[in-house]
This record gives C-alpha cells, structure tokens and sequence, in this order.
C-alpha cells in the first residue's frame, strides 16, 4: 500500500535528534505504513520528515530547528486529499487519535486541545440554535439565552488563548451574534451579511493552513437565495466572496479561487466554472505572469458543453480520391461522436467493437464516428481500422503529444466526445454505456 509514498520517504531521509515530538495513533492501523511532515506557508508547503507508521504508531522527532507554526501530515495520496493540520508552537509535545471516518482527536497539546474545545463547543451552540428555530419556539428569553452563552464562549476562549497560535482561528470564526430576538428569516440573512467580517485575508498564520478554503466552500455551496436557480446562486456568493477577499495578496486569491474552480469543474457545472475564470482568475493569473493557468482555463472553456468543438484537418477518401477536410466542413450526420482510442488500450479493444455494433441500430445519417487513434507507431492500428469500416479514422502520431489530443485534453483512452450538427460540443460521456444511454429511447 501506498509505494509512492514508501519511495518518496527513501528519496528524502532525515535524521532528527528529538527536542519534541508528534505522536499519533492511526485506526484502523492495517490501512497506514506512512506518513510525511510539511511545513505549511501562505504558497508552499516544506517538507520537513517523514516516518513510517508501525501497527498504527506514528512518531515524529522534532529538533530545535523545526519553527513553530502551521504543520500538514500526509498519510495517503493523492496528498490535497489525504491530509489534516495542526499547531507546533516549538514549546510542547503533541499527542493525538486519527481515524479517517471520525477525524483527529488530541490527547495531548495544550493549543491544539484548546482550538479543538473551541470548534466543539461553538458547534453544540450552533445546534442549540439550529434546534430552537427548527422547532419554531416561541420563547424568545431562551434563544437570548442561547446567544447570551455564545457569546460569553467566545470571549472566554478568546481570552484562554492569549498570545497562542490558536487564537488566530478562533477571532477568525468569531460569529454573528444578535443583541436581541430575531426571527429566522432575519438571522439567516444577517449571518450572510456578516460571514466574513473577522477574516483577515492578510493573516499568515491563516494563510498557512484550509482556514480559508473552508470558508469559502461552506459560504459558496452552503448560503442559498430565494427565487435564484442554483448557478445564479453560486455566482453571487463567488461574488461575495472575491469582495471579502480584495485586500489579499494575488497569490492567495490564486490558491483559493483554483481549489473552488476545480471543485465547480469537478462537480460539473462548467458555467460556474467558467464564471470564475473570466470574472477572477484569468486576471489573477495574468497579473502573476502565470501563462500555464490561463492556458488551462482557456482549454477547459473550449471543451465546455455547448461550445464549438476544436477544429482539426485530416484525410478523407471520397469517390476513390483523398482529400484533406476539417471537422467544421463534416456535413454527413445529425450528431458527431469524437473518440480518442489507441490500438494499446484494451479498454479501447473491449468498447469500440460495442460501438460498432450501436452505430448499426442507428439511422443512417443519424451518428457518424470520428476515431483518433493515439499512436506511437501506425502499423498495429492501421490493421484493426479495417475492422470499423463505419468510421473516420485519423492516426494520431506521438500519442500523448498529438496535437489534436491536445487540443480536446485528452489524458486518457478512451475518450468521447459527443457533437450536434453545428460542431457544438453537447455531451462528454464517460464512458460506452453512457453514451449509448444519449441515443437510446424507449
């Protein structure tokens, strides 16, 4: 389990004679061999050790030279996903729990103890207050009470972390707390008027850690609007957000805005996706001479639903003579489906033959099949496109560095494309049977 890691741990050895250590105990300890220490800072993350986890036991020794500050274990990859924080104030040992279904657990760790109270007890507040409204509660004096006591836990807390990293995160969540009753309506409405009114974007203690991330993606797809469609609602709270956040740095704005764009583009709403881009990020990005992110997002654009799909050339056969077309002139069918295969691929081997057999319960002039084959060499390929006389065949030579590959993205095989008449981009299965699925009726 986890070789990459295992391989990453033998090309970075470090020897650390102890001042402090972090000791964790994994659960279930079959499903952990490692784990890698970073440093986090506002842009990067420096690797500091690493070591292996024995029957669930890890322990990290600690030097003099290890600062205090904002720390990343990394326990599985993908590393963006596998991971969690935690305080090193260079003053104390830490101690903790982790399992992957209940999270962290400090045993030990007076800043780390003392933020984790924090979130637990403002969270049983929040619930408390989640509970009067849910139940429609008359009894106004207890819900003052309710915020009586949040109030009274910030500031306590506030207080108990003077002078301690924690204390950055826990003014940052200070939340909304009204003065008197409010209906839910209005608490609702001013919770989102207030959300990020105790953030300070130019913090580098928040900066070096998902403080913000969070945030964001809690107000983005957790704040809702009446009368707005769900895309109309997530671009205003995008809105709001980049607002908030103006007066930080660019590079900040890059990390966040790429980490919610990845999301948009990963949960498929591409139109939402796209709105960053234009409205933030390409800016951004332009501002940080940073040419590779808006080339990607100028690419993602492309490939988008409904937009022209990439225009290519490639050699046709017509009445016994081959002429050179582009994809735009193809006038033969009412929908174009674009696949990326390769003679290498054996899922390839197992889908096109399948594909084959579909296009034969289609209309004629219903679909017609433009096939790229993603090559190293032709001569294989060559042979098996006599086996799909129905399509268009186009050899891509250089495979991964073909430019029409490149042009569609294409990381993978196989790879579809669905296209309408008009070379409009309509649907990009992932796979056979859903692409079927697009043509099938009942």
């Amino acid at each position: 389990m986890l070789k990459e890691l295992v391989a990453l741990a033998v090309l970075l050895p470090t020897i650390f004679f102890g001042q402090h250590t972090i000791k964790g105990t994994f659960t279930p300890a079959q499903d952990y061999n490692i784990a890698l220490l970073y440093k986090v800072t506002p842009t990067v993350s420096e690797y500091i050790t690493n070591a292996e986890i024995k029957e669930g036991i890890l322990e990290f020794k600690l030097d003099s030279t290890v600062s205090k500050g904002m720390y990343r274990i990394v326990y599985a990859i993908p590393q963006e996903d596998y991971n969690f924080d935690l305080i090193y104030n260079g003053k104390e040992d830490i101690e903790f729990t982790f399992n992957s279904e209940t999270g962290i657990d400090f045993k030990s760790s007076t800043e780390n103890k003392l933020l984790e109270s924090y979130t637990n007890s403002m969270s049983m507040i929040t619930h408390s207050i989640g509970k009067f409204y849910r139940e429609e509660s008359k009894d106004t004096l207890a819900l003052k009470s309710i915020f009586n006591t949040q109030r009274e836990a910030q500031s306590s807390f506030e207080t108990l972390a003077k002078a301690t990293i924690a204390l950055e995160f826990i003014k940052a969540n200070r939340p909304y707390i009204p003065d008197t009753f409010q209906d839910v309506k209005t608490y609702v409405s001013n919770l989102k008027a207030h959300y990020f009114d105790n953030l300070d974007f130019n913090n580098k203690i928040l900066q070096s850690s998902n403080f913000f991330d969070e945030r964001m993606l809690n107000y983005v797809f957790g704040m809702s609007s009446d009368n707005t469609d769900e895309v109309t609602n997530y671009k205003n709270n995008i809105d709001v957000f980049c607002n908030a956040m103006k007066q930080a740095p660019d590079k900040i704005k890059r990390v966040l805005l790429v980490d919610l764009w990845q999301q948009m583009a990963d949960l498929g709403f591409e139109n939402v996706a796209n709105y960053i881009a234009e409205s933030y990020l390409i800016e951004i990005a332009k501002t940080l001479n940073d040419q590779e992110l808006i080339d990607g997002l100028l690419l993602f654009k492309s490939l988008s639903i409904g937009s022209k799909a990439p225009d290519f050339s490639f050699e046709i056969t017509e009445n016994n003579t081959v002429t050179t077309k582009k994809l735009s002139e193809l006038d033969t069918a009412q929908n174009y489906i674009i696949l990326f295969w390769s003679s290498t691929c054996s899922h390839c081997l197992d889908e096109i033959p399948q594909l084959q057999n579909f296009l034969k319960t289609q209309e004629t002039g219903a679909l017609q099949v433009i096939a790229i084959g993603l090559e190293e060499e032709p001569y294989r390929w060559k042979d098996l496109t006599y086996d799909f006389p129905d399509f268009i065949h186009i050899y891509g030579q250089d495979k991964w560095d073909n430019p029409i590959g490149n042009s569609y993205a294409v990381t993978a095989t196989p790879t579809y494309f669905v296209l309408n008449k008009a070379k409009n981009i309509i649907a990009k299965p992932e796979d056979l049977e859903v692409l079927k699925g697009l043509f099938e009726t009942e």
